[in-house]
């Protein structure tokens, strides 16, 4: 049985997809990029700012499902310049106590409203 998670915490879809589903304690969350909640357009800023809303968007969708940051297993990092590795690194290492996750990060051509950033994570709900 699948449970899908959508919060008003973090960007609605923009497409056929929700935010979150769970299967199994499996949390499969889509890609979160740092889209105003209210316009649904790009929060435009410089790229620490821009991952740490999508980090907290994150969180938010953690949070509606049973999860923390510590529950995270996967995580996949799609840059539009693979030169701002280090910047995202930064913010994104600050959100995990201990134990990283296993992670994928990738340059993309393009990302869904022209974001620098995108990130999608998968959880084990404990």
């Amino acid at each position: 049985m699948k449970k899908i998670i959508n919060t008003p915490n973090a960007p609605s879809p923009i497409g056929p997809y929700n935010q979150a589903v769970i299967v199994n304690k499996q949390v499969f969350i889509s890609g979160t990029i740092a889209m105003d909640l209210q316009s649904k357009q790009l929060i435009k800023c410089p790229i620490k700012d821009e991952t740490r809303i999508v980090m907290d968007y994150i969180g938010e969708i953690l949070k509606a499902s049973g999860c923390t940051f510590d529950n995270v297993v996967k995580t996949t990092i799609f840059l539009n310049d693979m030169n701002n590795f280090v910047h995202v690194n930064e913010i994104y290492s600050a959100y995990f106590k201990s134990d990283f996750p296993a992670r994928a990060t990738i340059q993309a051509a393009r990302l869904p409203k022209d974001a620098n950033v995108e990130i999608s994570v998968e959880a084990i709900q404990f």
